[in-house]
């Protein structure tokens, strides 16, 4: 039965996945209500439904718009592909608790926010609202992390990231400090914590690895929100174990 769930939550995670893919793509464009259906971005075709399968429609048009032959970007599948991944691991980790909607909505923020801020390199306001106004609605009816916790979490991200801005000179933007609020809202202050050293840690190795292939430059700007949604996702599902692993062999 567990195996059936989570093959069932893997499917509704790709068919969610798709649709973050949409809304990180248009809300940056201010188009996310302007066209129903979703189309080509390079011949502005709609797109039909078997055009739309998440993963499959990439795989059967070997990556091209039947339209134009233009090529897609394999982040679509991706990022798909984690949706379904989280939301199945996610199911494997919680079980069906209410831990379990914390963290969809956590990781369903993350993959808008990974889209657009790849795509775009910005951070939509409006995505960091919406979800800001659930993790709120979702502390009410299930307070596993007390008010404070969770305002304590929201002022440490804030706080934090813009000293961090101020010294860096723009080592971070606006984007990332609201981003790491939400997530302290979310979260509480412990896995925000958590989240942040982890979010510098892969980014740099990532970064380094990248500057020694020469895919980028040392001056490259690079986008932080796809390490900030890494170092979460590690929080959401280990955190606990991470912290009491840090603890009991430091202190």
């Amino acid at each position: 039965m567990s195996i059936f769930m989570s093959l069932y939550i893997f499917l509704i995670g790709l068919i969610f996945g798709s649709f973050y893919n949409v809304v990180g793509l248009r809300v940056p464009k201010r188009e996310l209500f302007k066209q129903e259906r979703s189309y080509c971005p390079n011949c502005h075709q709609a797109l039909c439904w078997y055009e739309l399968l998440p993963i499959f429609s990439y795989l059967l048009q070997k990556g091209r718009c039947l339209h134009c032959l233009q090529k897609i970007s394999p982040l679509y599948p991706l990022m798909e592909l984690f949706s379904g991944l989280s939301f199945s691991y996610s199911y494997w980790v919680f079980g069906f608790h209410p831990s379990l909607f914390l963290a969809l909505l956590v990781l369903s923020m993350f993959h808008i926010i990974i889209v657009s801020d790849l795509r775009y390199m910005v951070i939509p306001d409006k995505v960091l609202l919406f979800f800001t106004v659930l993790f709120i609605v979702y502390r009410f009816f299930y307070p596993t992390v007390p008010w404070w916790g969770s305002l304590s979490g929201a002022l440490t991200g804030l706080i934090a990231t813009a000293v961090i801005i101020a010294i860096s000179k723009g080592g971070m933007g606006g984007g990332d400090m609201k981003l790491l609020g939400v997530i302290g809202l979310a979260l509480g202050t412990e896995l925000l914590l958590l989240t942040f050293f982890l979010a510098i840690s892969v980014g740099a190795i990532v970064n380094l690895i990248l500057i020694f292939f020469k895919v980028i430059s040392r001056k490259s700007p690079v986008p932080f929100g796809p390490y900030i949604a890494v170092g979460g996702a590690a929080a959401i599902f280990h955190g606990s174990f991470l912290i009491d692993w840090y603890l009991n062999r430091f202190f």
